[in-house]
């Protein structure tokens, strides 16, 4: 594969590789506001598929959309005390409107709990008004110290699903049974494989009783937390004095949902599958799944292309057709920075011999067909086949990646010089979860639901363990 020049190489500087590949991509720009990024077309592009599956994913399992205020009331903010803590050091504030002063200053929305919160406690009377499964896409704004795009900005697009419910049971069913729709687009969409498990209570989400994770690897070894499934069991009914009349009618508090997935999916997406080239998009939420390249101004030719085009758009495979007057090697160079997944061309030689071209994004690798073959049958093949072996690739780039220690000294090792997810025996104390902390920043990343015995000793401490977590660096 012949590199981009104007790509700093992944393997030499992963963090240059990636900014570089966003912006020459179209997917990310900077503004003069430090973490307020533009979404440019290609991004927003993308994001907007994601959208539009995972919509349909949420609609398909009885949530509906709603859309929540931007700025939240302190005293609103205030009434949950361990999540407004979790929250406060990012939290921006509006203290004046117009030329006056405001009598109580408005938080912009970090998150929505509390607006949820006072909007269920005026709607929900009786059983008879349960479950209620809602669902908002929005921004928010979190004022971190330091910024990157996609991956920590100010402000960023996300979607935050919120639900009540009138027993633990079905609070902990939705709460699992979300993960997994999370789960689902990443595997089947985005071609990303995730780990999936329970935080620590250390890591775990402010306010939350318990807090699921969908944790991905990225090329260089990092991890990435991708989507997160909360139960709140009734710490905010209880702030928020959300009750509802049972079926033997007591006066009974909700059981609450929380989870959510960012455009952080889309930085992952690019993180795991880019290349030096640009983009590597997996056909099922690439915006252009195939373009088209006439070579040469022959009528015949374009004739066979605006064909092939039409075809494909009818049978709803979304297709350019780039007939404009820039060099073929000009357009191959800006269709693989976009990652559009495949190419066809169609040249006078080629024309000639009766053939037509179709190139992979992900392998670069090219084939002839015949011109009197069912082209969309071979379109249909060839897209499913990438999807497939981008999602091989990943998973077994990940499997490689994954690495086992028994003792501080393993993870020492292990983390300086190959970073990737590490699996290792804890005995659910903090302390030794602080001190592997002090590793180069190690986290614990989940305790995945599929628990593996490596051994009967914590790694840090060497007591008895209690359960196999999986920890890394991460963004």
């Amino acid at each position: 594969m012949i590199k981009n020049k104007e790509i700093t190489s992944r393997d030499e500087n992963f963090a240059e590789w990636f900014t570089n590949i966003v912006q020459k991509a179209g997917v990310v720009d900077y503004t003069s506001v430090k973490g307020f990024y533009i979404m440019a077309p290609n991004g927003y592009a993308i994001w907007e598929n994601m959208q539009k599956v995972l919509d349909d994913m949420f609609k398909k399992t009885g949530h509906k959309n709603i859309y929540m205020p931007m700025l939240i009331p302190e005293s609103l903010l205030l009434k949950e005390k361990e999540h407004i803590e979790g929250f406060a050091p990012e939290v921006a504030w509006v203290t004046q409107g117009g030329a006056n002063k405001l009598e109580e200053k408005l938080c912009i929305r970090p998150t929505s709990e509390t607006l949820f919160c006072d909007y269920y406690s005026k709607i929900v009377k009786s059983y008879r008004d349960l479950p209620k499964l809602y669902n908002q896409w929005c921004s928010v704004v979190r004022w971190e110290k330091e910024t990157r795009p996609l991956l920590r900005g100010r402000e960023f697009l996300w979607q935050e699903g919120h639900t009540i419910h009138a027993t633990e049971q079905e609070a902990k069913e939705e709460t699992l049974r979300m993960l997994n729709v999370y789960r689902d687009f990443f595997v089947n969409y985005l071609a990303i494989p995730v780990l999936v498990g329970q935080k620590t209570e250390k890591e775990k989400f402010a306010g939350a009783e318990n807090t699921y994770t969908c944790e991905a690897l990225m090329y260089n070894g990092v991890c990435l937390q991708s989507a997160t499934s909360h139960y709140f069991g009734q710490k905010f009914a209880k702030a928020f004095d959300m009750k509802f009349l049972d079926k033997d009618n007591k006066l009974k508090y909700v059981y609450q949902t929380s989870w959510g997935i960012t455009t952080r999916a889309l930085a992952a997406t690019i993180m795991v599958h880019g290349d030096d080239n640009g983009l590597v998009l997996p056909p099922m939420i690439a915006p252009t799944k195939v373009v088209i390249i006439p070579i040469g101004k022959d009528e015949n030719i374009a004739k066979i292309c605006k064909n092939v085009c039409k075809k494909l758009e009818d049978n709803n495979i979304s297709c350019i057709l780039d007939d404009s007057d820039k060099s073929p090697g000009f357009k191959f160079s800006q269709y693989e920075m976009e990652g559009v997944p495949l190419r066809i061309e169609l040249g006078k030689r080629d024309y000639e011999n009766g053939k037509i071209t179709l190139v992979r994004r992900d392998t670069q690798e090219g084939m002839q067909i015949n011109l009197d073959e069912d082209i969309l049958k071979a379109v249909e093949t060839t897209l499913k086949t990438i999807q497939k072996d981008m999602l091989e690739r990943a998973t077994q780039r990940c499997e490689k990646m994954t690495y086992t220690a028994k003792s501080l000294k393993d993870f020492e090792e292990i983390i300086s010089s190959h970073p990737g997810f590490i699996k290792a025996m804890w005995c659910g104390d903090i302390n030794c979860e602080e001190k592997i902390k002090k590793i180069n920043g190690i986290k614990s990343r989940c305790i995945p639901f599929k628990q593996e015995q490596l051994d009967e000793k914590c790694a840090c401490c060497g007591k008895k363990a209690k359960h196999m977590v999986v920890w890394g660096i991460q963004y």
